[in-house]
């Protein structure tokens, strides 16, 4: 225990940020909240606010308040890894979703909503286990079974267990590759990129554990099948709602799945956009490096993400705890913040109007080293070649 004291000593005279890290808290408890708000004022409008509170306000607060490129020590990261009130933050974001969650299937069967208060509801709750995805992209990484079971619950939520064992194990092996199917190409959509990576996930995923348990002497559908334990969890999931609060919330479980993983999805578009692993001459390719991953250290979206925008330091350490995430200077950096750069991948002219020069840019001009969308990929150099003459 005195270790434990230590620690947690140390750990507070490192991280100025200790106490901020609780705000990602109000990302979960958001629809609750804004539950009580309309129970009150029964205005459709306030269970909308998530959603705009999240992408408006975030973004805004993010060029107000900037950026924080404070770096902890090496000396330092053991301390901030072994304090477990890091690990206890992202313990309560599930509950808090979960009771979030439940209470959009509440409001559902039994409120006499509009249908833009439905969607409000369901939009605002999909919104929240997306950003819950984040958590379980944590957690996933970590090797105790309450942090993997945890990952895998909240996962749960949207169908999408597969993420955990593609994300470990295939896109931290293959990003910023062709072949990998969540790291996105220059000059591509992230409408042509969605159904890409969605289909293209599973079926990595799926390969994976099919070569797992076949090194282990097991077939596929073995019940040590981590997608189809995910997939047992989601099916009672969806029948206890459905058990409890009736067919009417259907398209409630449905929506919020599909904006739930969709956010994810939006966030790898947005992560490794246009970056290209080199090809050595052995035909392999160059480890990943810094430079493979869009950075950010907007202040406010790291708090509320728990420094997912610090993408290179957690390719290069998986494992490691997210306050000690470090900041590298030869890594990319976004414009913004996610709070912003989400909405900017939505709208394709505003992206690759600001995001495209930012790839050029970083491949000083020659785009021929770039992760180009095969479909454009003649275009684009063609168009690099009469710039160029």
């Amino acid at each position: 225990m005195a270790t434990t004291k230590v620690e947690e000593f140390k750990a507070s005279r490192t991280d100025w940020k200790r106490y901020l890290w609780v705000l990602g808290l109000l990302i979960p408890a958001g629809p609750l909240l804004a539950g009580f708000r309309w129970a009150e004022h029964e205005t459709t409008l306030v269970l909308w606010q998530g959603p705009f509170m999240i992408f408006a306000l975030g973004a805004m607060l993010d060029f107000v308040v900037g950026e924080d490129r404070h770096n902890p020590r090496e000396s330092e990261v053991s301390a901030l890894s072994e304090d477990p009130y890091y690990r206890w933050i992202l313990y309560a974001f599930v509950p808090l979703m979960f009771a979030s969650y439940i209470w959009g299937g509440w409001m559902i069967a039994n409120v006499d909503l509009t249908l833009m208060g439905m969607l409000g509801v369901s939009v605002s709750v999909g919104v929240v286990c997306g950003i819950g995805i984040n958590v379980a992209h944590e957690l996933g990484h970590k090797n105790r079974f309450l942090e993997r079971t945890l990952a895998k619950l909240t996962l749960s939520t949207m169908a999408y267990g597969h993420f955990i064992v593609e994300h470990n194990r295939g896109h931290h092996v293959r990003v910023a590759t062709p072949e990998d199917p969540a790291s996105s190409r220059y000059g591509e959509s992230f409408y042509r990129f969605w159904p890409r990576t969605v289909v293209g996930s599973f079926r990595s995923a799926w390969e994976l554990e099919r070569e797992r348990l076949q090194r282990a002497g097991r077939s596929v559908w073995h019940t040590d099948n981590v997608i189809l334990q995910c997939l047992a969890m989601s099916a009672v999931l969806f029948a206890g709602m459905i058990a409890a609060f009736g067919p009417v919330v259907v398209p409630y479980l449905a929506i919020v799945a599909v904006i739930g993983f969709s956010l994810l999805e939006v966030v790898n578009y947005l992560e490794h956009y246009g970056l290209l692993r080199q090809k050595r001459e052995n035909g392999r390719y160059e480890p990943c490096r810094p430079e493979h991953s869009w950075n950010s250290n907007h202040l406010v979206s790291n708090v509320f993400l728990y420094n997912l925008q610090r993408h290179s330091d957690h390719h290069a350490n998986p494992t490691r705890w997210y306050p000690a995430l470090r900041h590298f200077e030869e890594a990319p950096q976004l414009p913004s913040g996610y709070a912003g750069m989400v909405p900017l991948a939505l709208i394709p002219p505003l992206w690759r109007m600001v995001m495209d020069p930012k790839v050029k840019a970083h491949y000083g001009g020659d785009l021929s080293r770039a992760n180009l969308d095969p479909r454009v990929r003649d275009r684009i150099l063609a168009e690099q070649q009469e710039d160029q003459g």
